[in-house]
């Protein structure tokens, strides 16, 4: 073991804290990762405090830890930048997002985004009908909040619109293809209320990163212009023109070049000022989402992160829509965005614990026969060739012994499933080979370059850590897409990490697993943890989870929903629960599959009857039988430790 000493910094430096972090993390002097939600040093949150505390009130990890400080801070944020922009511009109108609640819908997320709004006039955007049922209720009594309505619209979505809005709510249906502008029509008659109307514009512009395809011409939503004009005739006909409102565009989700957020900005302004000329009745220009989250750190043009920072996207937005309304000589509309991930992404994270490990450099030996084979069967050639291959290791021979360590296991599987070997004498080769290859990466450790034939090596002989989450239920993103999300221990960061693992998660798919990890130049194929100890738990942290991970998540393996504990500062330091949402129990899962729970335990009961009449089983093991199957029906889907 390394015994040189181990800073708090070189942590910091290991995992890019600061770079992904925003100043929202740090750790402390007891090696524990720290919460700052308002990127104060002076006021934050110990995390590992947290889990112990969770812990001590029955609330297990897997757990979704939310801090509702830090997302009352990124709306602050977006908001500061973008005043400061429209001052630097002398720009004539004021800005407002609206977060779109698909990007986490839970019920508690949206309130405190709506609540903590409001001092900034932001909204809310919806893409559904049961979305905006939900909406509906949250915006009560406030008429100067914007709610925007996309995704395609049916009869009864127009009329909840409609019906929205003679209630007394700003709410601006955003027509997405030309049909829905009839219904409009039909429910602002029947109800006599002259609506806001908006619509997106399928821009000529190409999007960028890994959603490049939701924007552009061969984009899912949005008209082309030549149906915006066809629209803006059919509005002056009904002598509706001035309820035309609103233009929108989406420029792709998760945008990591900055080029891309210009090129579509200055497309979508000149498309609101012609407009504008032509005598719609234009007050919004709603830039759509696209605001990126830096997930690895780099500041780079990497999908998983992003080439910008927030003040000057808001400087760009607002520069280019300003230079062309001043070109066309028609007022500043007033800027709205949908930027839901750069909101929510920081505030939440997954805390899950190590159930164990497995590792491929635990093989030793002695590396003679007479030491390492007790037989009497002489030693196959293969065995014997990885015997010289340990015993040969040395700096300058590592690449050339790697080689002939694999050949001579080649040739040991070879002969073994041509019936010419042993099960023992395959098992002793298996260990001489990682042996070997351990041997070999050590010594690999202390040379100044590595050689090309051994870079892999050191990812080869990682470690599995068997993880307490599902990555299908709890990062789907990770699964689905290669998403990046920062993930390090919350303790012992005082101490050296002395071990290489991949993530393995605990359902039965060999997809269930997390091999790619963030780096400022390159995507890490391992992470740097320590060693597990006996008796002793070990947590690991995924961070900027707050967008889409709770809702794309499925059931697979049965593995519902965390534990969500809302945490807050205490004014007077340290920290308190706000609120708490148990997790799936086994019972609630199965109810999800149309189990029928009532009859699951009957079931049980009448077969352990069955047991004590046959005699295979007492009457006390099967009371003890009935209560632990009922016990479990009602526990935690996840693994408990006790």
């Amino acid at each position: 073991m390394n015994t040189t000493a181990w800073k708090i910094t070189e942590s910091l430096d290991l995992y890019q804290v600061a770079a992904w972090g925003k100043g929202y993390f740090a750790i402390n002097n007891k090696g524990h990762v720290v919460v700052r939600p308002g990127i104060d040093a002076a006021r934050e949150i110990d995390l590992y405090d947290v889990v112990q505390g969770l812990r001590a009130r029955d609330l297990h990890t897997p757990v979704v830890i939310r801090f509702s400080d830090i997302l009352a801070h990124r709306l602050r944020h977006l908001a500061d930048a973008f005043s400061t922009a429209i001052a630097e511009n002398d720009y004539k109108n004021r800005y407002a997002a609206v977060f779109p609640i698909k990007v986490n819908q839970q019920r508690l997320v949206v309130e405190e985004v709506y609540r903590y709004g409001k001092e900034f006039g932001f909204g809310l955007e919806v893409g559904s009908k049961p979305e905006l049922l939900a909406v509906m209720s949250i915006t009560e009594d406030a008429p100067d909040r914007i709610v925007v309505c996309n995704g395609f619209k049916d009869d009864s979505y127009i009329e909840a619109v409609i019906l929205a809005t003679k209630l007394g709510r700003t709410i601006i249906p955003v027509v997405e293809n030309f049909e829905e502008i009839h219904l409009i029509l039909k429910h602002a008659k029947n109800y006599a209320v002259r609506p806001k109307i908006g619509v997106r514009v399928k821009l000529a512009s190409e999007g960028a990163g890994r959603w490049r395809e939701s924007a552009g011409e061969k984009s899912k939503f949005g008209l082309f212009i030549s149906e915006i004009l066809d629209l803006h005739a059919l509005l002056k006909e009904h002598d509706m023109l001035d309820c035309l409102q609103l233009v929108h565009c989406h420029p792709g989700s998760q945008l990591h070049d900055i080029r891309r957020v210009k090129d579509a900005i200055n497309e979508l302004a000149h498309v609101y000022s012609e407009l504008k000329l032509m005598g719609a009745g234009l007050q919004y220009i709603d830039i759509g989402g696209g605001l990126g989250v830096d997930y690895d750190g780099s500041g780079t043009n990497f999908e998983s992160s992003m080439n910008y920072t927030l003040n000057e996207y808001a400087s760009d937005v607002v520069y280019r829509i300003k230079s062309v309304c001043d070109a066309r000589n028609v007022p500043h509309p007033m800027i709205v965005s949908e930027s839901g991930r750069a909101i929510a992404a920081h505030h939440s994270l997954l805390v899950f614990d190590i159930l164990g490990s497995s590792k491929l450099d635990q093989f030793k030996v002695a590396g003679r026969i007479e030491e390492d084979y007790h037989g009497d069967d002489a030693v196959p050639q293969p065995v014997r060739d990885l015997f010289d291959s340990f015993r040969s290791v040395n700096e300058r021979r590592v690449v050339e012994c790697y080689h002939d360590a694999l050949q001579a296991r080649e040739q040991a599987l070879q002969m073994f499933n041509l019936g010419l070997l042993s099960l023992e004498f395959r098992g002793l080769a298996e260990r001489l080979y990682w042996a070997t290859c351990t041997k070999i990466r050590d010594y690999c450790r202390k040379l100044d370059k590595l050689p090309e034939e051994l870079e892999n090596l050191e990812c080869t002989l990682s470690d599995i850590y068997f993880c307490n989450f599902s990555v299908f239920q709890s990062l789907p993103d990770s699964w689905a897409i290669g998403q990046l999300f920062p993930i390090m221990p919350i303790q012992r960061l005082d101490e050296r990490p002395e071990r290489n693992a991949v993530l393995a998660d605990i359902t039965c798919d060999s997809d269930g697993k997390i091999d790619r990890f963030v780096h400022p130049r390159v995507t890490k194929r391992t992470l740097e943890v320590h060693d597990l100890r006996a008796g002793e738990p070990y947590y690991l942290a995924a961070f900027l989870v707050g967008a889409y991970q709770e809702t794309l998540g499925d059931l697979h393996n049965l593995f519902g929903d965390t534990h969500v504990v809302h945490i807050r500062l205490h004014d007077e330091g340290g920290w308190w629960i706000e609120e708490i949402v148990k997790g799936d129990t086994a019972n609630k899962v199965l109810e999800y599959m149309e189990y029928d729970t009532d009859e699951l335990y009957p079931s049980l009961a009448r077969d352990c009857e069955r047991a004590v009449r046959e005699g295979r089983m007492s009457l006390t093991e099967a009371q003890a039988v009935k209560r632990f199957y009922e016990n479990e029906l009602n526990g935690y889907a996840y693994l408990e430790s006790s």
